[in-house]
This record gives structure tokens, C-alpha cells and sequence, in this order.
């Protein structure tokens, strides 16, 4: 059933009379569900003449000789602008910087002076099916996806204009036409497009799904639309540092508001004047949201440093915990980078043992995203077989707000240490025995001079809350302590020159020093243990 009625037919000849395509007079007409939108374009203009009553020689949407520019879809094999400039990268993305415009094989339709082509030539089979197969060469996994487009500001400006028009036309009749009447391009846009895609693809379209697919539009020919816009509100077009532009979907929409009639009739046609050529793809993009693994680790070398430690641009070590993990999961989600967070760090000569220190790694729009827990197993059988200074347990997949429970009170955690420390004076076993008395020790740690480089300076109160001392000779014990989490250790033993009070060299009256540290456990319950 035609979803027109007689008392649209003033407004559906006023639009069609001016250039306007039969779905933008769909949206214009308030036709707000998707089942008339979806019809084929041909169909749609019979539907429409048979309607309005006009001649095949008196529709203006069609004319006999297209614009030469005009790039025919069934012309391209290997990209949408016949001249291979849609090509792939390892980022999955998809980039098309064209000189004339799109058009399917059997364009001879003039362009709508409202949408530019959008609801016309990009809602066909033929370039969904050429988005489809960029998607599908992009080589990431997916079992649904959304679907985002970007278009044109200048398209507010000429629907604004539009609107004017239908608006004072109605207004005749004493007929009203809010401008929220009118159906959104993009919903229209995604009423038509989603079907096709599920039906192409195979798989649903889904709002919240992590893989996304998105085509950006642009019209070159209509880019100076807007610009009459910022002498009439300046304040809505301030420049940003992330923008290229500052006529910007918003800031027009901003204007629009602010306008009034008069002034916008003065500076811009309504109706808008018809352009010769279609919007142009600048870009389709592939990319997958982050997908996040966690774990335990235990590092035991004493010549390893958690992250990559370059000073001056001159790396140091050859390689780092987070290396030594990262560099598989890179490789195996196919992601084009990470983040590494852990629950606290050790220095580069301190071991961590016991069940590990927690970690989690963010993977950057990995390609593939679906593992089953065996798979899981191997891979961290195969991070642990490259190499001896470090272990990995408890390798898992986890949402991203379930690395919270890492960071969640991190300060009132606990966390073990054991260490050997040597004192400049001799020793006996009866000289130590005190500290094990020690309960809940509250110490002052003014920032520490080996790091003051890159941690603001401030005096932090901290617990040591209980110790255990293990004899060793005349200059030399081990010293078992358990703490508040971000504990300054070696600052605790050697006092920092007086930056750390009190300590241990204080405490027994010696001039103490570590000569090795290890952490023997973090005290955060998390990642949850994954049974071997």
C-alpha cells in the first residue's frame, strides 16, 4: 500500500517539483516506518508517478544522459571508485578518496537536493554488497555487528531549507510542520541498509556489539553550504584541536537553531538548488572494540623490568614483563596494539613469587576475538615456554569492568615481602628478635629520591603491619614483612637519607641497606583461579 494519502499530495509535488527524491519526501511527508523506504528506487518513482498522477516525460528525477563523472559499480572488481584507491590496510581500515562520485550501473536519476544522493544511489544492493566485501576482506571475526555512517553537515542546511519550503506551503493550507516531524536521514537511512546488510553478511545488526562498520560521506561540490552560517552565529564554530573542521555536524545543527527564517532565506536558497553529483565515500572503516585478558605473573629474574625501560630514547634492557606476555597475545588476537596494567610494579631487580602479581592487558581492535578455554590454555603454556624469567597462571578473557576489581582499594591491600638485609654493625640474633614484636608500624615515606623523576613529591603515611626476622650471620638477616600496598621497601630498610621515618636502620640503630627483595604476594583476589 502506498504510504502517501491525498492530503500529502500538495507537498509530495512541491518537493518532487524542486528535486527532491521520493524518500526524502517520504521523510518529509512524516512516513515513519521502514517498509515503503526499503522498496527499490525504480519502483518507488513509478509508485510515486502513478500516484501524482505525472508522466514519465514530465519526472524530472530522471533524465536521459548521466553526468560523465558518474563511476559505475559494475565496473569495479577490486573498489568502489573503479580505480583501486579502496584499499585495505593492516588496521582494517578502508580508505576512498574519489574524483567524481558513486553511482550504481543504472544511474540516470538526477540528485536529491536534500540528502545528495544518500537515500539514492547508497541504499542499493549493489553498494552494500561492495561495503560487504570490504568487510569481509578486512579479516576480522565477528558474529554481529553496528553500523555507523557519517554525513555531510551541509545535509542539515539543505534539509533545513527544504523544511522552510514544505512549511510555508503548508502553512497556505493551515497545516503545521515541526521540524521534528520530519523523519532523521540516518534512520531512514538504516531502515533501508541494516536488512540488507544482516542479509548479506549473515549475521544480525546489533547496537551493542563491539565490531563496527563505518562509512564516512562527503560532497565537495556543496562544502560552502554551511559557511554562510558562522557570520550570522560565530559562536557556535570555535575551532578544536581534534577537528578539522569547525563546521561540524553539531555546530551546524547548534546554528540552525539560533537562526531565524528571515535571515536563513536571505543567505540560502529554499529550495535548495540541485548539485550535480552524488556524496563520495572519503572512507570505510572496519574496527573492533578492545577485548581485555588477565592474569597472574611471576617474574623471576632479577635483570627484568616490568614495562620497557628506555631512558632518552635509549633502551636499557632488552625486554620487559610486559613484553615477554604481550607479545603473544599481539600476535594471536591479531590486534594492532595493547595497554599493560598490573596491581602495583617491582623494580627491575626485585622478583615476584607466590601466586603472582595481577595483570590485564587491553588488545586494540583485535581481528580475532573467539577463543575457547583450551585455546586460552595454550597460550599461556606457550608464553611460558619462551621464556625462564617469567611464569604466567590464570590467563583468562574478562570485560573491561571487571579489571575494577584490580584497582578497587588497591591502598588497603596487602601485600608480602621477604628481603635480605645487611647492617654495618655486627649482629646478633637477640638484636632482631624486637621487630617481630612490631604490629601495624606507621611509617612517613616522603616520595623516594629514585623516583622523584616521575611522582610528584609528597609525604605518604603508610602500615607496616607486622614483621619476622630470620638470622643469618654477624652482618646479614632476612627480613619477612607484610605491608599497606604501595610500601616503599627499600626505602623502609635504608631510610632514604632521612626521607623514610622510621626504619629499620633507625629502629635498630645501624646503618641498614637490602641487598635482594622479593614480593611474595599480592593480596588481591582477582583474576578468579583457573583450574590446570
Amino acid at each position: 500500500m502506498f504510504p502517501l494519502t491525498e492530503e500529502n499530495k500538495h507537498v509530495a509535488r512541491l518537493l518532487l517539483s524542486t528535486g527532491t527524491c521520493p524518500r526524502c519526501i517520504f521523510r518529509f511527508c512524516g512516513v515513519d516506518f521502514p517498509a515503503p523506504y526499503k522498496l527499490p528506487y525504480k519502483e518507488l518513482l513509478n509508485e510515486l508517478q502513478k500516484f501524482l498522477e505525472i508522466e514519465k516525460d514530465e519526472l524530472i528525477l530522471e533524465v536521459p544522459n548521466p553526468p560523465p563523472k558518474k563511476i559505475r559499480l559494475q565496473e569495479l572488481e577490486d573498489g568502489i571508485d573503479g580505480t583501486d584507491n579502496l584499499s585495505q590496510n593492516g588496521e582494517g581500515r578502508v580508505s576512498v578518496i574519489e574524483d567524481g562520485s558513486t553511482a550504481s550501473k543504472n544511474s540516470n536519476l538526477n540528485v536529491c537536493n536534500v540528502c545528495l544522493g544518500i537515500l539514492q544511489e547508497f541504499c542499493e544492493k549493489e553498494f552494500i554488497k561492495k561495503v560487504c566485501q570490504k568487510v569481509e576482506a578486512s579479516g576480522f571475526e565477528f558474529t554481529n555487528l553496528v553500523f555507523s555512517v557519517s554525513f555531510p553537515p551541509q545535509l542539515s542546511v539543505r534539509e533545513h531549507a527544504a523544511w522552510l519550503l514544505v512549511k510555508q506551503e503548508m502553512g497556505k493550507q493551515s497545516l503545521s510542520l515541526g521540524r521534528n516531524d520530519i523523519v532523521q536521514l540516518k534512520e531512514a537511512y538504516k531502515w533501508i541498509t541494516h536488512p540488507l546488510f544482516s542479509e548479506e553478511l549473515g549475521v544480525p545488526i546489533d547496537g551493542k556489539s563491539l565490531f563496527e562498520v563505518s562509512v564516512v560521506f562527503a560532497h565537495p561540490e556543496t562544502v560552502e553550504d554551511c559557511h554562510f552560517l558562522r557570520a550570522i552565529c560565530p559562536d557556535c564554530f570555535k575551532p578544536a584541536k581534534n577537528k578539522q573542521s569547525v563546521f561540524t555536524r553539531m555546530a551546524v545543527m547548534k546554528a540552525l537553531t539560533k537562526i531565524k527564517e528571515e535571515d536563513f532565506r536571505k543567505q540560502f536558497p529554499c529550495p535548495p538548488n540541485s548539485p550535480k553529483a552524488v556524496c563520495t565515500v572519503l572512507e570505510i572503516e572496519c574496527a573492533h572494540g578492545a577485548v581485555f585478558v588477565a592474569g597472574r605473573y611471576n617474574k623471576y629474574s632479577r635483570n627484568l623490568p616490568q614495562t620497557p625501560w628506555i631512558i632518552d630514547g635509549e633502551r636499557k634492557l632488552e625486554s620487559s614483563v610486559e613484553e615477554l606476555i604481550s607479545d603473544h597475545l599481539l600476535a594471536v588476537f591479531k590486534a594492532d596494539s595493547f595497554n599493560f596494567s598490573s596491581s602495583g610494579r617491582e623494580d627491575v631487580d626485585v622478583r615476584t613469587l607466590g601466586n603472582g602479581r595481577p595483570f590485564a592487558i587491553e588488545l586494540v581492535n583485535p581481528h580475532r576475538v573467539h577463543f575457547t578455554s583450551q585455546e586460552i590454555k595454550e597460550l599461556q603454556q606457550k608464553i611460558n615456554n619462551s621464556s625462564n624469567k617469567i611464569q604466567v597462571r590464570d590467563l583468562q578473557l574478562v570485560t573491561r569492568e571487571a579489571i575494577g576489581h584490580m584497582k578497587e582499594g588497591e591502598e588497603e591491600k596487602t601485600k608480602s615481602y621477604s628481603a635480605l638485609i645487611w647492617t654495618n654493625k655486627v649482629i646478633q640474633k637477640k638484636d632482631i628478635e624486637f621487630l617481630n614484636d612490631i604490629k601495624d608500624l606507621k611509617i612517613d615515606q616522603k616520595t623516594p629520591l629514585r623516583v622523584l623523576h616521575r611522582r610528584p613529591l609528597a609525604v605518604r603515611t603508610r602500615i607496616v603491619h607486622s614483621m619476622e626476622t630470620r638470622y643469618v650471620d654477624e652482618h646479614h638477616f632476612h627480613l619477612y614483612l607484610k605491608t599497606q600496598a604501595g610500601t616503599y621497601i627499600k626505602e623502609f630498610v635504608h631510610g632514604d637519607f632521612g626521607r623514610t621515618k622510621p626504619n629499620i636502620g633507625s629502629l635498630m640503630n645501624v646503618t641498614a641497606d637490602i641487598l635482594e627483595l622479593d614480593v611474595e604476594s599480592v593480596d588481591v583476589d582477582w583474576p578468579p583461579a583457573v583450574d590446570d
